[in-house]
């Protein structure tokens, strides 16, 4: 019988020992300050067109790097969309978006940029959401609502992020 407890014990430390590991192995992968996030749309190009961007007077671009390394024969490119939330140390939250490819090695961010309209409103992000979750979008491009309070105890209002054809943004108050 102490035979029995001693192999249950050992198993169960050795159990919480492997569960602590693989939890700090993956401590790095998602930040706690991202509350929401979602990949949605996506977007090809023949390798020539610039990563998204907005314009320099409201929105500054966070991250760019050229995926191609610098090749001389542009090659097609194509990838997809990833909207996300951060929030800040008063709970409010700034709002990002990225464009990610897809390349050989795995994805790559492309860019990324904040979306000044939402963020500037100091709001509380309630949901991210795409406008189709099959993971099939027939058109290139987005298109996702983003739910947020300007006021902790009213209720949220809708946001649309889209994204058209030809990677115009447009971010605008929901109208239903």
């Amino acid at each position: 019988m102490a035979m029995r407890q001693a192999v249950i014990m050992a198993l169960l430390v050795s159990g919480w020992s492997v569960a602590a590991e693989a939890q700090t192995v993956h401590d790095d992968i998602l930040p706690a300050s991202i509350i929401f996030a979602t990949s949605t749309g996506y977007w090809e190009d023949d390798g020539n067109s610039l990563p998204v961007e907005r314009a320099p007077t409201t929105t500054q671009s966070v991250s760019a790097q050229n995926v191609s390394g610098g090749a001389a024969k542009p090659e097609q490119r194509h990838g997809y969309y990833k909207l996300f939330a951060v929030r800040q140390a008063d709970k409010t939250s700034r709002v990002f978006l990225q464009q990610i490819a897809q390349i050989d090695d795995g994805p790559a961010i492309l860019s990324t940029v904040e979306l000044q309209e939402i963020s500037d409103l100091k709001p509380y992000i309630t949901d991210i959401r795409p406008e189709n979750s099959s993971g099939f979008i027939k058109e290139p491009g987005l298109f996702a609502t983003v739910y947020l309070k300007t006021d902790p105890a009213a209720e949220p209002d809708g946001w649309t992020v889209l994204i058209d054809e030809f990677g115009d943004i447009t971010v605008e108050k929901a109208t239903n």
